[in-house]
């Protein structure tokens, strides 16, 4: 055996890499265990970081192209760099993974470098040296859910991962699903060039999102250039040397039909990432989407195991993962961790971009909960006109009783910014008056949240 530790965490994603900083700052013997050769998981090295990357340098190739001119900025001959925009992508991946590095040193957070096995409660094996602990997290993530029929190269048929490495424009690009990560990465390359159709089994996109949100987020994507093929499920996926030949036919029956492109991105979900961490042996409970089974403190059927993030029950998002990392280590340490799951944003990062805290329409009603709306337009807003971005709109859903905040969504420019007042109006019980009554910044885009917030008692002032 080894050195022993107070807390060993197997994966250094936000979940697991924030859990362990936080333990170590309250006193314990940390050890994080990362098979790749970066830290910071998915997330910092094929996910959030790098999707944003480029998320934000196709948006300036395609302002320079278009938008600029409005502003009477006149830009000749555009051209697109591919191998600089993946290089610059590459450089702030590093930037980020090597942050964590840091923090790992500053906090004395010990590195365990290789593939961990959970040996039996209080026992780690990482690549055949043992190591003892009081406690063991388990934060490894999730992966991209496979599609039957469907056979990723990560070359002509890719998952996220293989969409953030392409060398060069598609001519076409199919996107097989429209959630988040479809959408932004559809909306990358649809911007350098591509012709970008998204196909989803569903009826309508970003399923879980607020429907009048999703059907003008449809729309304004749509005026982008992106096509959506609703209602279709893709049955099988052949690949040549000219393309990939995709078969599919109506979700609710009909003729099926054939679609040649030249790259298909495979975005159906993500699933929990478990296997081969000897759960099964030590007896650690999975539900039936193999999630791992914890307790309101995160515990496991198995003393002394513990999980957060992905791969168990909620959101599968990166700030949800931190929030149960900070959590979990606080309760080990003696204190009273907690995550408010009423009050995680979601957010879209396409332009204009989405957010969302709190409860849908669509979830208030099955509730059976009277509730009040307020929204209100960008094009209202006298910063989004200065901008050139007034697609979009705030909308507030409050108790109708009590005006307390229960919801709030909004598209449009900075929405994922903006997202965070309302967030913490939520998280404080806020109501819509208590939104309506603050002071904003003249002329700023969070106006528009206040004015959505007046709505709500129907006396918006700027419509």
């Amino acid at each position: 055996m080894s050195d022993s530790f107070d807390v060993i965490v197997i994966g250094s994603g936000p979940g697991g890499y924030v859990c362990a900083i936080r333990a170590a700052q309250l006193g314990l013997k940390v050890a994080c265990v990362e098979k790749s050769a970066t830290l910071g998981g998915t997330c910092l090295n094929v996910g959030c970081i790098p999707s944003k990357a480029l998320l934000q340098s196709s948006e300036e190739f395609d302002k320079a192209g278009h938008a600029l001119k409005d502003h009477g900025v006149l830009v000749d001959g555009v051209k697109l760099d591919l191998a600089r925009m993946q290089a610059r992508k590459g450089e702030v991946v590093a930037a980020n993974t090597k942050g964590v590095e840091f923090l790992f040193r500053k906090n004395k957070v010990t590195w365990l470098k290789g593939t961990g096995r959970i040996t039996a409660p209080g026992t780690v094996d990482v690549d055949g040296t043992s190591y003892a602990t009081k406690n063991i997290i388990i934060a490894t993530g999730s992966d991209s859910v496979p599609l039957p029929g469907v056979t990723v190269d990560e070359k002509q048929i890719v998952t996220s991962t293989g969409a953030l490495e392409l060398e060069k424009v598609p001519g076409h690009l199919v996107v097989i699903g429209a959630g988040v990560i479809g959408l932004e990465l559809g909306s990358v390359w649809r911007r350098l060039g591509a012709e970008v159709t998204v196909i989803e089994f569903l009826d309508r996109i970003v399923p879980g999102m607020d429907n009048e949100v999703a059907t003008a987020f449809q729309r304004i994507l749509q005026k982008q250039g992106l096509k959506f093929r609703l209602g279709m499920k893709v049955t099988g996926a052949s690949t040549a040397a000219d393309g990939v030949t995709l078969t599919m036919e109506p979700a609710k029956g009909g003729a099926a039909e054939t679609l040649t492109v030249d790259i298909v991105l495979v975005a159906i979900g993500r699933r929990p990432y478990t296997e081969g961490l000897g759960l099964e042996e030590v007896g650690v409970a999975l539900d039936e989407r193999k999630r791992v089974k914890t307790d309101a403190h995160y515990a496991t059927n198995v003393p002394g195991i513990y999980a957060i993030g992905d791969v168990i029950a909620g959101a599968m998002l990166a700030h949800k993962a931190e929030d149960e990392g900070v959590a979990l280590a606080e309760i080990l340490a003696g204190q009273a961790g907690h995550v408010n799951y009423g009050a995680i944003p979601g957010v879209v990062y396409t332009w204009p971009e989405v957010a969302s805290v709190g409860q849908t329409e669509e979830e208030l009603k099955a509730a059976g909960v009277a509730y009040t709306v307020g929204k209100f337009p960008f094009t209202a807003n006298g910063r989004a006109r200065a901008m050139g971005d007034t697609d979009g709109f705030v909308k507030i859903l409050a108790d109708k009783a009590t005006d307390r905040l229960l919801g709030a969504h909004i598209i449009g420019p900075d929405a994922g910014t903006l997202i965070a007042e309302l967030t913490t109006a939520i998280e404080f019980g806020a109501s819509a008056e208590d939104v309506g009554r603050i002071c904003h910044a003249h002329p700023t885009l969070s106006e528009v949240v206040k004015e959505a917030a007046l709505a709500a008692e129907g006396r918006a002032l700027h419509i």
